[in-house]
């Protein structure tokens, strides 16, 4: 591997806190460590792209740590291996990472740090085997992706969740009401368990549990009678009933995650006005609130971490790997660990880290009264 001496900065997929955090440390250390030079692309794989980049220097990335969002912008629909081209008044989809390749050239950028969740990091393995130095750092704040103890990200939306909980409980019990709350994660349930249970829930439905509605009701019921005539359901966007599946709120053809849930609290909060008829019930979505604001100092510190040791690592010769962070340390792991070795192109969804129905965290929950409708 050639001498590094340029590096770029991709943050793709959805935007979480943390993120400034981590382009803060590459920079950083990158400058004040190697001498090298850095530059970042704007929204994701777009930039890389169309040759959109920022230079980033010291003071660039100066007073950025605890800021939400990206300050390179991000996105989550453009996967060059498999690319929207027009031909002949048509959309045809094409492998053009080339032109990424050819801009990287141009540019004198002799590696690529990528920050991203499954998909973002599928491409970056795919990158990797064109022969470009890559190195990944795990972004989302869903927790989901595997070989990591944990993503930046997620625990900023877990006090986002837990505040808000606190909030609504206040309602909740002034007016006697059933609150139904609905949490991201997608096709998994940490976000709804850690938030739930941290936030006092009563019920907490997971995609990893499916639901009976009735024991729902019975829970209700059961606080009834022992004087507590409120309660809090906390229900993840990727619930579902048993029998039942998934509520899709839309399809987003030209994205990498094209399905999109969402509405299962509000379908739950349905059912039980049937079933309950001496309680108001109200539904809260707290949708993409939870994915901004300023970054919790997990975040900001697990992300400064995740960005030097990124930097490190690639200037070690390290490349097609990923940073993660386990046992409170943060190491090496191959890409292919994290997002399968599937074919170029193919976004990877199927090693996600689910939550674990019969372990500690659920068995807790459990013993303390918090049903999860099963």
């Amino acid at each position: 591997m050639k001498k590094i001496k340029k590096i770029g900065i991709i943050t793709g997929g959805g935007d979480c806190s943390g993120l400034n955090a981590v382009i803060n440390g590459i920079t950083k250390s990158a400058i004040n460590t190697y001498g090298l030079e850095v530059i970042g692309y704007r929204r994701g794989y777009f930039g890389l792209y169309h040759n959109d980049f920022q230079v980033l220097d010291l003071k660039a990335v100066s007073g950025i740590m605890h800021e939400g969002g990206t300050i390179l912008k991000a996105s989550n629909k453009d996967n060059l291996f498999n690319y929207p081209v027009e031909e002949d008044g048509k959309t045809v989809y094409k492998d053009m990472s080339d032109v990424a390749v050819e801009n990287m050239k141009k540019e004198g950028v002799d590696a690529l740090i990528v920050v991203g969740g499954d998909g973002t990091l599928t491409s970056a393995r795919d990158f990797h085997r064109k022969g470009i130095p890559v190195i990944g750092v795990p972004k989302t704040i869903d927790n989901d992706l595997p070989a990591t103890d944990v993503t930046f990200g997620y625990n900023t939306s877990l006090e986002t969740i837990t505040d808000a909980l606190d909030k609504i409980h206040t309602t909740a019990y002034s007016h006697d009401r059933i609150m139904v709350v609905e949490v991201m994660g997608r096709n998994t349930g940490w976000l709804a368990l850690e938030g739930g249970i941290a936030g006092s829930a009563d019920v907490i439905l997971l995609p990893e549990i499916p639901y009976d509605i009735n024991r729902v009701v019975d829970k209700i019921r059961e606080r009834d009678r022992y004087g507590k005539s409120f309660a809090i359901i906390v229900v993840s966007e990727g619930a579902k009933p048993i029998d039942g599946d998934v509520t899709v709120r839309e399809i987003v053809a030209d994205s990498a995650d094209t399905i999109r849930l969402g509405g299962i609290g509000d379908i739950v909060t349905r059912q039980l006005q049937k079933l309950i008829t001496n309680h108001e019930i109200r539904y809260t979505n707290l949708a993409y609130i939870q994915r901004g604001g300023i970054a919790s100092q997990f975040d900001r510190m697990i992300g400064l971490r995740f960005g030097v040791e990124a930097v490190k690592l690639l200037m070690s010769g390290g490349t097609g790997q990923m940073v993660r962070y386990r046992g409170r340390n943060v190491e090496a792991v191959n890409l292919e660990e994290v997002v399968g070795s599937g074919s170029m192109g193919e976004t990877s969804h199927g090693g996600a880290k689910y939550v674990d129905p019969n372990g500690q965290m659920v068995q807790s929950a459990k013993a303390i009264g918090i049903s999860f409708g099963d």
